[in-house]
């Protein structure tokens, strides 16, 4: 059997199909999701849920998966009564979840995990992923990513998701905090408007990320479909790395009525123009996130013609 190939030449093969929104496919396969730890909850009370729905993006074509993390931390589990040791066995349950999927749903196709690692304001649970400006400094928040980063790391997944970040202080803590762990990133702002959440110009926020070694991809994800191709542009331009896009569907969050409003712009019947508009950018991952499902991920690989790399 042929040795598996690390992310970094699986990239550099060709344009690879990344999975679809967790969280909506746990919820079409009856998840609840209402708890603070959100997806992370099922870590812990039904990983079964998290590697069907893994198996799901892998029968309709991603060769990338994403790991149940990204609401996964120390501090959030603690607040439900468990240890360090316990929540660091959740973390590694999230890595294993995944490759259990890849290589039962689809055996010889050397599909990879990424441990999603989500930023400070998701443990918080008050929406501040989408704000940032959390007023603690890179060290601070260097200092509350590391355990976790160790965790995952040591789980051995093929790449580190440092995804949906909001603000250029938290991707150099995330960097820093990613330093020496053995593992290639990615990383993936969450954008509005053509700057960061917060508010910063984006060649300055994918600036962090120049020159870092580490670093396999730059790019956006969870934020509008229509976003992403300039972003991306911008990302590449900036670094000289390949592009990471996966958008949302192009529905917004109501938070006062707990509700997805307005029309799905990335689905089955889009995914193939705005893939070639990602792609021309130099998007070399490219998915969805929240609400796009396995239809637009099976489109997606249509497209990109999975199996190319």
């Amino acid at each position: 059997m042929a040795p598996a190939r690390t992310f970094a030449e699986a990239l550099a093969a060709g344009v690879l199909v990344l999975d679809g929104g967790l969280s909506n496919e746990l919820e079409a396969r009856g998840g609840d999701l209402t708890d603070p730890l959100w997806s992370a909850r099922l870590l812990a009370d039904e990983p079964e849920r998290i590697e069907a729905a893994h198996t799901a993006y892998v029968r309709a074509g991603a060769q990338v998966l994403i790991t149940g993390s990204y609401q996964a931390t120390f501090e959030g589990f603690a607040r439900r009564g468990l240890g360090r040791a316990e929540t660091a066995g959740l973390l590694a349950r999230s890595v294993a979840l995944a490759r259990r999927a890849a290589e039962r749903g689809g055996p010889g196709r050397g599909i990879l995990v990424a441990a999603s690692v989500g930023p400070y304001g998701a443990m918080l649970a008050d929406g501040s992923e989408y704000r940032g400006r959390y007023g603690l400094s890179v060290r601070e928040l260097a200092a509350f990513h590391r355990p976790r980063v160790e965790a995952l790391a040591a789980a051995g997944p093929d790449v580190l998701a440092l995804e949906t970040v909001p603000d250029a202080v938290e991707a150099e803590a995330l960097l820093r905090a990613a330093e020496g762990c053995g593992v290639p990133v990615w990383l993936s702002y969450t954008v509005a408007d053509g700057r960061t959440r917060a508010g910063q110009p984006l060649a300055e926020a994918f600036a962090v990320a120049a020159g870092n070694g580490q670093v396999a991809a730059v790019g956006v994800n969870c934020c509008d479909p229509a976003e992403a191709a300039d972003a991306v542009a911008v990302a590449v331009a900036t670094t000289g790395l390949p592009g990471v896009v996966y958008p949302n569907s192009g529905e917004r969050w109501d938070a006062a009525a707990r509700t997805w409003r307005g029309p799905a712009t990335l689905g089955p019947a889009t995914a193939p123009a705005l893939a070639a508009a990602w792609t021309a950018a130099g998007a070399r991952l490219t998915g969805g996130c929240c609400r796009v499902g396995p239809p637009t991920v099976s489109a997606l690989a249509r497209t990109l013609s999975w199996g190319n790399g």
